[in-house]
C-alpha cells in the first residue's frame, strides 16, 4: 500500500476542477442554441395597438383584491 502513489485532491483544487468542467461544458452546449438576430416584424399600427384587455378574469382579479373600479 505504501509503494502505491494516491492522488490527493485537496477539496478546493476539486471543486475547481469541477467548475472548470461546468463552465466549459455549459458553453459548449449554449453556442449551438444562439441564433441570429432578427429586426422587428410589426409595423407601425400593429406597435399602438392596444394590448391590455379588461377581460372577466382580470375583473374578478380587481374585484377578489379589492382594487378600485
Amino acid at each position: 500500500m505504501s509503494d502505491e502513489k494516491k492522488a490527493i485532491v485537496g477539496r478546493r483544487d476539486f471543486l475547481r476542477k469541477v467548475g472548470i468542467g461546468t463552465v466549459g461544458a455549459g458553453a459548449t452546449l449554449a453556442t449551438p442554441l444562439v441564433g441570429s438576430a432578427e429586426a422587428d416584424s410589426e409595423n407601425n399600427d400593429e406597435k399602438r395597438k392596444a394590448r391590455y384587455k379588461e377581460s372577466d378574469h382580470v375583473k374578478a382579479y380587481y374585484r377578489v383584491n379589492r382594487y378600485p373600479a
